[in-house]
């Protein structure tokens, strides 16, 4: 049976990709990108999810944007390959945590965000990018990068999406914490 993209908590992890200060001003709708990114970070902490967060070149693109509320005590892998799935770091994290499953924001879809889904679906996780939580310097790029990330087979999907489907049901604790983060 093909892969349908039923996607579970408890082998899931969100990766937060070059969210950075120098490189998010010139990015397509950039406060939309923050906003989605904070909200995924939010509901990954309610749903246990472990998040791994890079950062591109630091030297040069600066830090993680103050814009994105990690959470306390949050590591940030540096990396200087597009793929995320080329840094041993982040490998790592995801082996430790058990993911078969990434969900991927940041930027820029067209580049690193692009390079970690089509490595991450050739290393044999499932692939889930939040097309409103990542974008690049042109809409047309990001429109590219989100349509060939589903030419590879990743799941687009957005981020009220995914969040409700990653819970089975509703009148949880939890049900109640992530219906917040979306309204």
């Amino acid at each position: 049976m093909p892969d349908i993209g039923n996607i579970e908590p408890q082998s899931t992890a969100l990766l937060i990709i070059d969210i950075q200060e120098r490189l998010m001003p010139v990015i397509a709708e950039k406060e939309t990108v923050f906003t989605n990114a904070n909200i995924l970070l939010k509901g990954a902490q309610i749903l246990h999810l472990p998040v791994i967060v890079t950062e591109q070149y630091p030297k040069g693109l600066g830090k993680t944007c103050p814009e994105v509320a990690l959470p306390d005590g949050q590591t940030v892998t540096e990396k200087v390959c597009f793929s995320c799935m080329l840094s041993d770091e982040v490998m790592e994290q995801l082996r430790a945590a058990g993911a078969k499953s990434v969900i991927l924001a940041g930027a820029e879809a067209h580049i690193c965000v692009l390079k970690t889904a089509l490595d991450a679906l050739e290393q044999g996780f499932e692939v889930h990018v939040v097309a409103d939580a990542v974008s690049s310097r042109t809409l047309q790029n990001k429109q590219l990068g989100l349509e060939r990330m589903r030419q590879s087979g990743a799941f687009i999907v957005s981020t009220e999406m995914i969040l409700f489907q990653l819970l089975h049901q509703a009148g949880t604790d939890t049900f109640k914490q992530i219906s917040k983060l979306i309204k």
